[in-house]
């Protein structure tokens, strides 16, 4: 494998060692390549390990998530944006675990917010990777397909693409209470077969995502949102259930449960 990681300080990035990669296409002859922010600490889930780090099925849910981008042959290279003090835990916890060799591996460090890390994260990529994704660490168990569609969404030529799941429940817009503990009245009633849940990887043009992190500064919730802010384009391909984020206890239940139904079955 050829290193794709520059020469740096200590605190710089770190490569998880592998085999020469497949080189994957897309526009103009790009090659594809996943960041995953995991830098976050996911205080909803509970006390204890950063959320990325916490064991599913015993397994780490950053590892799930690496070997999920990897799992897309389109996928080349997968940067794991790691806490800005942990590149080095990260990388020997990855180092730990089997991997795809055919999928070069690189941790960095991280930023402050999810934002700063992300943009960390696309900073770090070599040349060439001109169509990249952005997977939430705690969405372990999305399913090849979803990222292959979202690829293939990105070289058919949108910009930006999400996956996404229509809604089951009614939303309402309230507006906030006039003070803690008192009820918050409903303004609004939005039109439910026009909203759609957004899940990742989310897949963009590399050119799109960094104008975005660029010249966007407000506080956005996604980068499909950044790219939204640009006046881009952003389109939506179909989600899976199990593309679902691991956010609080309930979550973790829900996961064990699909992992050991896919081991069940011989998926996994």
């Amino acid at each position: 494998m050829s290193d794709v990681s520059r020469p740096s300080p200590a605190g710089g990035p770190e490569r998880v060692p592998g085999t020469p990669s497949t080189t994957s296409t897309g526009r103009s002859g790009a090659c594809v390549a996943a960041v995953i922010p995991a830098a976050g600490r996911g205080v909803r889930l509970g006390p204890g390990a950063p959320k990325a780090l916490r064991a599913l099925g015993g397994t780490p849910m950053l590892v799930h998530a690496v070997r999920a981008m990897a799992a897309s042959r389109a996928v080349s290279l997968v940067v794991v944006v790691a806490p800005p003090d942990g590149a080095g835990e990260v990388k020997s916890l990855l180092d730990a675990h089997a991997l795809p060799e055919r999928t070069d591996i690189l941790v960095v460090p991280g930023g402050a917010s999810r934002q700063e890390s992300v943009k960390l994260g696309l900073d770090a990529l070599p040349p060439g990777h001109d169509i990249v994704l952005v997977h939430d660490a705690a969405r372990p168990l999305v399913p090849v397909d979803t990222v292959d569609a979202v690829i293939e969404a990105v070289r058919d030529g949108a910009p930006a693409v999400v996956p996404a799941l229509p809604l089951a429940d009614t939303v309402k817009e309230i507006r906030p209470a006039a003070a803690p503990g008192e009820p918050e009245p409903v303004v609004a009633t939005p039109e439910r077969s026009l909203l759609r849940a957004v899940q990742t990887p989310q897949g963009f043009d590399r050119a799109t995502l960094v104008r975005a992190h660029e010249t966007v500064t407000d506080d956005v919730t996604d980068d499909a949102g950044m790219v939204e802010r640009t006046g881009q384009q952003v389109v939506v391909v179909p989600g899976h259930e199990e593309a679902f984020k691991v956010t609080r206890p309930l979550d973790l239940v829900l996961a064990e449960a699909v992992l050991a139904r896919r081991r069940l079955n011989d998926v996994f």
